[in-house]
């Protein structure tokens, strides 16, 4: 058994995993000498089948909650504390990380895993976001040479009227060179390919409606989701959020900058 004491935005995880080909996997997320453990991981293999579908089933304990994929099944404490983790492969072992994490800081009323990319900016992060294929991986490349935050899954710290975006390990295509970095929240784009640039500010109500999809998130209780409504309210309030019509070229930044 192998163990890694992993560091993701603020919180410590100290992973457990018996199979060295998670390696590669884990070790996105990086080291910390820190003391104290907000959770507690055992990573096992041998589960289930290859990824073919997003059904999740969800069952609630007394003390427990579980969630189910084909490639993928968690048992976590309700309070949080500690999980033990089966997965099928590579694949099934980051969305299982993702969902765990995304639940935990929901839960902790930390803040938002969001469907999104995002890059620094004049020392702000600005996320791209959309429906599947709208382009967020495409922003994300033609935003080079700015400074990546994340390319599939943002991560959010929202504290009263305080916005934070960290570094995320949670990556489809690149590898992370802003370890450690943070940037406070400049804007939010919602992708619209186009054959002209064009951006256009949403109403506070339109922009919770449209964004509440693209949280990383699997309901189980009232609690969570109310917690939710919260972050995502507080996170519309501070942050312009935008229709951004663009051009497949890096000229759509005229707008934002």
């Amino acid at each position: 058994m192998s163990e890694k004491r992993a560091i993701i935005a603020e919180h410590i995880f100290l992973i457990n995993y018996s199979d060295s080909i998670f390696e590669k996997e884990i070790n996105k997320f990086p080291e910390t000498e820190v003391d104290s453990i907000d959770m507690y991981i055992k990573i096992m293999g041998n589960y289930g089948t290859p990824f073919f579908n997003y059904d999740m089933k969800i069952k609630l304990t007394s003390n427990e909650i579980i969630f189910q994929r084909n490639d993928y099944l968690i048992e976590v404490k309700a309070d949080y504390s500690e999980a033990k983790i089966y997965v099928n492969n590579d694949f099934a072992l980051k969305h299982a990380m993702m969902n765990l994490y995304s639940c935990y800081i929901v839960y902790r009323k930390w803040g938002l895993l969001l469907h999104s990319s995002c890059v620094i900016d004049q020392n702000k992060a600005h996320l791209f976001t959309g429906y599947s294929g709208a382009g967020k991986s495409t922003a994300a490349k033609l935003s080079n040479p700015r400074i990546l935050l994340s390319d599939e899954a943002s991560i959010i710290k929202i504290q009263g009227n305080e916005i934070t975006v960290f570094d995320s390990p949670f990556r489809s295509e690149t590898e992370s060179h802003a370890k450690n970095l943070t940037a406070g929240i400049g804007s939010i784009q919602l992708l619209i390919q186009s054959n002209q640039n064009k951006r256009e500010l949403l109403k506070k109500s339109d922009a919770l409606m449209q964004l509440m999809d693209k949280v990383f998130y699997w309901a189980h209780n009232r609690e969570d989701t109310k917690n939710i409504l919260q972050l995502m309210q507080q996170l519309v309030q501070n942050t312009p959020v935008y229709e951004l019509y663009f051009q497949k070229n890096e000229s759509f930044w005229e707008l934002i900058s």
